[in-house]
Order: C-alpha cells, then structure tokens, then sequence
C-alpha cells in the first residue's frame, strides 16, 4: 500500500507542478497593477513626442513662409527703388512737354522781320537747351512721319488717303510723343494713311 501511496503521491505532485506552471505563465502574460501604468505612462509620452514633431513642422513651415514673403519684399523693394531711379525725370519732363509743344508752335511761325527773327533764334537756343537736357533724363521725341502706326507709341486722330504713303503708315504729326527711355509719357498724336 505504501507503494500506491507513492505513486498517487508522485501523481498528485506531478499535478500540482504542472498547475504551478500554467499559473506562472498566466501571471507572465497578464501585466500586473504597475505594468498598466508603466505602458499607460509610454503610450502618453509618445502621443507627446507626436504632438511636439507636428508643433516643430508647422514652426518650421512657417518660418519658411516668412522667409519667402520676406525676400519677395526685399525684392519688390530694390524693384521699386530702381524703378523710381531709372524714371525720376518722368514728372518733371510731363511738366515741361507743353513749353516745349508752345515752343514748337512759335518757332513754326513764317516772318520776314529781322527783329522777330533775332527773337526767334534766341527762342532757338532756348528750345535746344530744353531738348538736350531731357535727352540727358532719357527723353526722346517719338518719330512718327513715315513709321508705320504703332498704337502703344501714336494716337490716330484723323485718317486720310494718302497714294504717297503705304497703308496704315503716319502720314503728318500733330503733336509730338515722347518717351522716357523705354516708357511712353506721351503719345504721338497724328493722322494715319488708310
């Protein structure tokens, strides 16, 4: 008897030792009250760690945006101030075209008298001085008789038939146009073959 006691004592052992092992790896693949936590803990720093990437990334794009918008002003600018430079005689030249418009009219008067003569070379000289000093700015006269119509550079107020001209050529300048180097201040106003 005592060997069948043996034996159901070995069996029982066996049992219990087999029942120690489930036990321990159910312990092992639970976590315990501390390892929630600690998981718990993690998770919470890594949805963190998320949120200051994401806050870096938009700082980032939006030091880029305003490093652009700041070279575009920059670059406006230095377009702006050329601008200005390259175009300064503009208001001053707009000022002085209808002196120099009476100028011409009073210089294409016909006389015989050698009094208004000697005025009207003085008046010359006058009218040459203007002229080149504009032409120092940049102002130029705009050629128009015998150039083909440019509506950027003439304004047609009449049209004729002229058999000595091509079609759509200025026939005869009313009123001269000039420019300011490669921007038009006024345009020619003249009459236009058909």
């Amino acid at each position: 008897m005592s060997n069948e006691k043996n034996v159901i004592n070995e069996e029982v052992e066996a049992k219990d030792e087999v029942q120690e092992d489930i036990e321990a790896e159910a312990n092992e693949s639970q976590p315990v009250e501390g390892q929630e936590e600690g998981i718990e803990e993690q998770e919470a720093e890594e949805s963190e760690v998320e949120e200051l990437k994401r806050k870096l990334e938009e700082q980032e794009n939006r030091y880029l945006r305003l490093q652009a918008d700041f070279d575009n002003s920059r670059r406006r600018a230095k377009l702006d101030l050329e601008a200005e430079r390259k175009y300064r005689a503009q208001s001053l030249a707009e000022d002085i075209l209808p002196a120099l418009d009476n100028f011409d009219r009073a210089l294409s008067v016909e006389t015989d008298d050698e009094q208004t003569q000697s005025i009207l070379k003085g008046m010359t000289m006058v009218y040459n001085q203007l002229v080149e000093a504009l032409k120092k700015e940049g102002v130029e006269a705009i050629e128009a008789v015998g150039q083909p119509f440019d509506p950027y550079q003439h304004q047609a107020i009449m049209q004729v038939s002229d058999d000595s001209f091509d079609s759509n050529v200025v026939v005869e300048e009313l009123q001269k146009g000039y420019k300011l180097k490669d921007r038009i201040i006024r345009p020619a106003m003249v009459k236009v073959n058909e």
